[in-house]
């Protein structure tokens, strides 16, 4: 199951990285893009780790809570720099699920981390629409 967030991740941000050159119409388009485009690379690693901490035998929930907290200080940067609204839903959106994954972890649970998964993907989409 953590491990089913990986692909999807990996694949929005090829398409992320796919879509930028093709959204520098203006330059206002073309910042947003860029921003999002690095937002959804660190979003990306920051699931990453956290997917990564579940996938060894010992459900390391030490680094778990790192990565969730680092995850949440790069949501809260993402969501001062916005200006869109869409982004600003987004970013609130996977802040909530990364709250439930944080609820999990700290009852010693492993947690559903597809959720988490598709907010980031929806985050990406919002970026890149």
């Amino acid at each position: 199951m953590p491990s089913s967030i990986a692909r999807p991740a990996a694949l929005a941000v090829a398409g992320l990285i796919i879509i930028l050159p093709l959204s520098a119409v203006s330059c206002s388009a073309a910042q947003k893009a860029l921003d999002c485009g690095t937002t959804a690379a660190r979003v990306t690693g920051d699931i990453a780790d956290v997917t990564s901490a579940y996938n060894n035998a010992s459900n390391d929930s030490a680094a778990a809570g790192k990565a969730l907290q680092k995850l949440k200080n790069d949501l809260d940067q993402v969501g001062r720099n916005s200006k869109s609204t869409d982004v600003t839903k987004a970013v609130n959106d996977l802040r909530t699920q990364v709250d439930k994954v944080q609820q999990a972890v700290d009852k010693k649970e492993v947690p559903d981390l597809k959720p988490l998964g598709d907010a980031a993907g929806n985050l990406t989409s919002v970026c890149t629409g």
